[in-house]
């Protein structure tokens, strides 16, 4: 790492002081100019890395499934504490720094003990402790729009002991997956009393740190975020000064890592990033790229509780039109699909579960039977009706969420091919998945994949700009959420959205397809419940390894009670030139916690101490 220094002139009221004293001499001397460039205390400049991102996200809360992103991963790798973190493969190992211990130290009841780490504190000086531990316990078990809640809701008590540098967590049975909890604790001391305060904060940022880092800025508008140096915290202190993600589009990538401009990217694979890399492979010193899945699964969710959904046979029709590889290659060609509702392509021993035909693949004629079984009749014009009413629906897609908006505009076209009336509303992300009805908001205009006439070299079509999606005359069958065209809340039919990839399978199907005990059904999106599959579900969530036997039936059951439809796990990249690489050695990371795990220890890149840095910053 290369200290960057610079000096400054004597102070002003220092030469004042020296004229006054030699005033006070028996032979007064006509006094000499003042050497303005005589050094006093150096001042070193801050070591800098500069990560380039796709987006900065809706939000960065990382236990919330519309803030799930690259950017939210990272920031949490370096900011939050975790009792255990994943190691290269992905195994849980306990985080000293946060916990000397973690035991089990009871079967009945199943009770894990952990010894909080006395020195452990978050940023604004309270201590990383037990009420931490009650504080996420409590969101988790209870709050929509959560990652990995299966769980937190076996937990029946969480008491602290040592002045709250203890805790006991006690379970209604024995739990093997108890070290995938308590990963990413929050501090409750400022949220448990705050008006929003398990989402609200987290908007604009972090509200406090427990990790080697700490979020200091959020500046959307220019698209950087600004980590530093965590003084307080208590084990070795990170290298580096600061951190910055900054959104960097794929066509100027490559000239912000020749200049050094950017010192690391995390871009998904996408064409566009590939035709940038390409310019770059020419260069003298090629940068370094590394492939990594995304922690996530894009999906489509369906409303089973009411509307025309709540149907199976016209959710069997709805996924019968669909065309799940037509849709990736739309909109993510670079992505893995994925054909499992529990296990995805990065886990080991993945293997599909998806049916041979529909709705495994697309199959018109299947559809058409599903629709007329439930009744509809297709009229002259294409569409199909029940009663003389048209079948449509509501797809939904958080606006913050690009990526998510461009595949609903692909399900609404192919839909709307297949004589089904769509309408896509964009309400914030966390307002999707997390209430029972949205205001219709409309769709910005975004730029999105066009259709292919033929087959595309590289795999992909030509961008293209396209309008926002119009409110089409015919709705989802009625609802008391009120309609599109009425501009009072709707209830969304088909939703995007995506669904954890990490972590053991049984609580994985569980948290993404289970009915908690305590909740009602069609009160909040995302809690369908089917009387064959909960006991599956209950049985896998307890299994220290899931009997494949169970699994591939709950995988059957899924794929014909469709409350969702799997469709791609995106893949990131790690592009780095030859500096970056020597001063941070990363990698991909394990897949729950990404490329900045190891952040801490990284040192500047050599070279990047030309860039300006603080007011003198342009960018």
């Amino acid at each position: 790492m290369r200290a960057r220094r610079r000096f400054r002139a004597l102070p002003a009221l220092l030469l004042v002081a020296l004229l006054a004293l030699t005033g006070c001499a028996a032979d007064p001397q006509p006094a000499p100019p003042p050497e303005t460039n005589r050094p006093t205390e150096p001042v070193t400049a801050p070591t800098r890395v500069v990560v380039g991102v796709d987006d900065l996200g809706p939000g960065f809360n990382p236990h919330l499934r519309s803030d799930q992103s690259a950017v939210t991963t990272a920031i949490a790798s370096m900011t939050l504490p975790s009792v255990f973190r994943p190691d290269d493969r992905g195994v849980p190992q306990l985080d000293t720094t946060v916990a000397t211990s973690a035991t089990v130290t009871s079967q009945s009841p199943f009770t894990v003990s952990y010894e909080l780490n006395r020195d452990a504190g978050w940023s604004t000086g309270a201590p990383i402790a037990a009420e931490d531990f009650v504080y996420l316990w409590q969101q988790m078990r209870s709050r929509p729009n959560t990652i990995g809640a299966a769980g937190y809701r076996e937990i029946t008590d969480v008491r602290s002991r040592a002045a709250g540098k203890a805790v006991d967590v006690v379970f209604r049975e024995p739990y093997p997956h108890w070290r995938e909890l308590f990963g990413n604790l929050l501090p409750a001391h400022l949220l448990k009393d705050a008006p929003g305060g398990w989402t609200a904060p987290f908007a604009g940022g972090v509200p406090a740190s427990g990790g080697p880092f700490r979020l200091m800025q959020v500046d959307r508008l220019r698209g950087e975020v600004l980590l530093a140096r965590n003084d307080p915290y208590w084990a070795t202190a990170a290298v580096v000064d600061e951190i910055i993600l900054r959104r960097i589009p794929a066509n100027t990538l490559p000239t912000a890592l020749e200049s050094q401009g950017v010192d690391l990217a995390l871009p998904d694979a996408r064409p566009e990033i590939t035709q940038a890399l390409d310019v770059l492979a020419r260069s003298p010193e090629p940068p370094t790229v590394q492939s990594g899945p995304r922690p996530a699964v894009e999906q489509l969710e369906f409303r089973t509780t009411d509307g025309p959904l709540a149907d199976p046979r016209v959710r069997e029709g709805i996924a019968a039109l669909l065309d799940r590889d037509a849709i990736r290659e739309r909109v993510n060609p670079d992505a893995v699909a994925v054909n499992a509702f529990g296990a995805a392509p990065s886990d080991p021993g993945y293997a599909p579960t998806a049916p041979a035909g529909a709705p495994g693949r697309p199959d018109a004629a299947a559809a058409a039977a599903a629709f007329t079984e439930a009744g509809y009749v297709r009229g002259q014009d294409g569409r199909w009706t029940l009663g003389g009413r048209p079948l449509g629906v509501v797809i939904g897609a958080g606006a913050e969420r690009t990526e998510d908006v461009d595949v609903a505009r692909v399900v609404a076209e192919q839909l709307k091919a297949g004589g089904i009336g769509a309408t896509i509303v964009a309400p914030s992300a966390p307002d999707l998945l997390t209430e029972p009805s949205v205001a219709p908001t409309t769709p910005t205009p975004t730029t999105t994949p066009a259709p292919a006439a033929g087959p595309v070299p590289g795999g992909s079509a030509a961008p293209v700009t396209t309008p926002p999606a119009a409110p089409t005359t015919t709705t989802a069958a009625p609802t008391t959420s009120g309609s599109p065209d009425s501009g009072t809340p709707v209830a969304v039919d088909v939703l995007v959205a995506p669904r954890a990839a990490y972590g053991a399978v049984g609580p994985r199907l569980d948290s993404d397809y289970g009915c908690p005990a305590d909740a009602v059904p069609g009160e909040l999106p995302g809690v369908a419940c089917f009387p064959a599959l909960q006991p599956l579900l209950d049985e896998l969530l307890v299994a220290e390894s899931p009997d494949p036997a169970v699994v591939a039936e709950a995988e059957r059951v899924l794929w014909r009670q469709l409350p969702a439809l799997p469709l791609y796990q995106a893949q990131g990249l790690v592009i780095s030139n030859p500096q970056t690489d020597a001063a941070t050695r990363v990698t991909p990371g394990p897949i729950a916690t990404g490329p900045m795990s190891g952040a801490r220890t990284w040192a500047e890149p050599e070279g990047s101490g030309e860039r300006p840095t603080g007011d003198d910053d342009p960018n």
